[in-house]
């Protein structure tokens, strides 16, 4: 299983090579490598070691820092995804949903102004 980091140079070294107007052949033969490695690491499925990525940079004319250019907001976008997600799957969200859905506009409204005074009293506590 890819890890966040991995996908995340993987889509940086993809990125670059394409930028460049390089194939993974190409790329892959500048340091010493067969292309199905690149195929592997631009997916995610290998882990780019430090060594690796040295050379990739130096292939790739940029520095090592390139590859790690947005990795924290991705990850927090991947969390903030995935606590979504969570929170959709659950049995109770879906009935609150439906449930909220069944009323006609103004309860509808009304009991939305009372969670937004309930969340809004609960920060301020």
């Amino acid at each position: 299983m890819a890890s966040d980091i991995d996908l995340h140079l993987g889509r940086r070294l993809r990125r670059r090579r394409r930028l460049l107007g390089l194939t993974q052949q190409q790329l892959a033969a500048q340091v010493g490598i067969r292309f199905q490695q690149i195929q592997k690491y631009e997916c995610g499925a290998n882990r780019i070691s430090a060594a690796r990525l040295w050379q990739l940079a130096e292939a790739l004319e940029s520095p090592v820092s390139y590859f790690y250019d947005g990795l924290e907001e991705a990850i927090e976008r991947r969390e903030a995804a995935n606590q979504g997600g969570e929170m959709f799957s659950r049995k109770e969200t879906l009935d609150l949903i439906q449930a909220y859905y069944q009323l006609d506009e103004k309860p509808r409204r009304r009991l939305l102004d009372l969670a937004k005074s309930l969340h809004s009293e609960g920060e301020a506590a």
